[in-house]
């Protein structure tokens, strides 16, 4: 089983967006644990991390793949980490420096931006998405 960690600022609030990350986490169980890491702020962030040795930084900066591309680089990722990966979202002001410095890689989204929260959804979405992908399920057309 793959786990995933994801390391974010601040709780959810919408009770809609809490049951969407409900749906897609109950789709993946059987193949993905996705465990939430909810930081107080961005010195709570860099504490916590510090105990991870390998992490994904999402960042506006980052690169920009479309879904198949990141499906490709997500289950290279896992499989170079012995099925172990973090994410990290930042807050307002974004990922702190030295977090960013030491990631693995930086991946945006998109160049729009999104409230830490609908990142939430928009990444556990695209797990999904990789996931089936890689299974060669018709999920993504």
């Amino acid at each position: 089983m793959f786990k995933v960690k994801v390391y974010t600022l601040g709780r959810l609030k919408e009770h809609w967006l809490q049951d969407a990350l409900m749906e897609y986490e109950k789709r993946l169980s059987r193949e993905l644990q996705i465990e939430w890491i909810i930081c107080k702020n961005n010195a709570d962030l860099m504490q916590r991390i510090e105990l991870e040795s390998n992490w994904i930084a999402l960042d506006p900066q980052g690169q920009l793949l479309d879904s198949a591309g990141f499906s490709k680089k997500f289950m290279s990722f896992l499989e170079q980490f012995g099925s172990r990966l973090c994410f990290v979202i930042g807050g307002s002001d974004g990922i702190p420096q030295q977090i960013l410095e030491r990631s693995r890689w930086k991946w945006s989204l998109s160049p729009l931006t999104f409230t830490h929260q609908m990142t939430r959804l928009i990444l556990t979405e695209q797990i999904y998405r990789a996931i089936e992908i890689n299974s060669g399920s018709s999920y993504h057309k």
